[in-house]
């Protein structure tokens, strides 16, 4: 005996939801806030924001991490992507979910492994001077406290 079963409406319901929804890598504004004590004027959003593009009139050269980390990373993400279009296909929705989590993961990784290995234009003299002023050793261009690294996540949303 044989028995059919039809799912088309799951498999419609989770392709949908797959289609509907983006995975973001970045720094939100709901994690963008530098800790409290901070001299900073800025946040963490707009701080790396300033690093990815650089800002001439300030004389702060391009350090770029984002991009080029979810780069390095995309044969990884694209392989958690198509695990998602396959268990939307299957009618899975929660492991399109499990799938989409893990492809921020993997990009948000990408991004903080840049900022830890990248190679970037060395810091300034005067840079290097603040930071012994502040009780820095490092000369690592983008680590100074690891908050801008830290800050870096995902997010699952809708599309709009």
């Amino acid at each position: 005996m044989k028995i059919t079963t039809d799912n088309v409406a799951q498999v419609l319901a989770s392709i949908q939801e797959l289609a509907s929804k983006q995975v973001m890598v970045g720094i939100p504004a709901t994690k963008a806030e530098r800790e409290e004590g901070d001299d900073e004027p800025i946040n963490n959003a707009q701080l790396g924001y300033i690093h990815e593009y650089g800002a001439p009139a300030s004389n702060i050269p391009p350090r770029p991490f984002l991009i080029p980390g979810v780069a390095h990373a995309q044969d990884k993400i694209n392989n958690h992507l198509q695990k998602a279009a396959k268990a939307a296909m299957d009618g899975n929705a929660e492991k399109v979910d499990v799938e989409l989590n893990a492809t921020g993961l993997v990009a948000q990784a990408g991004a903080k492994f840049e900022i830890n290995n990248g190679i970037f234009e060395e810091l300034k003299k005067s840079t290097l001077a603040a930071r012994r002023k502040r009780g820095r050793t490092g000369v690592k261009p983008l680590i100074d406290t690891g908050q801008l690294r830290n800050s870096i996540t995902y997010v699952i949303r809708k599309k709009d």
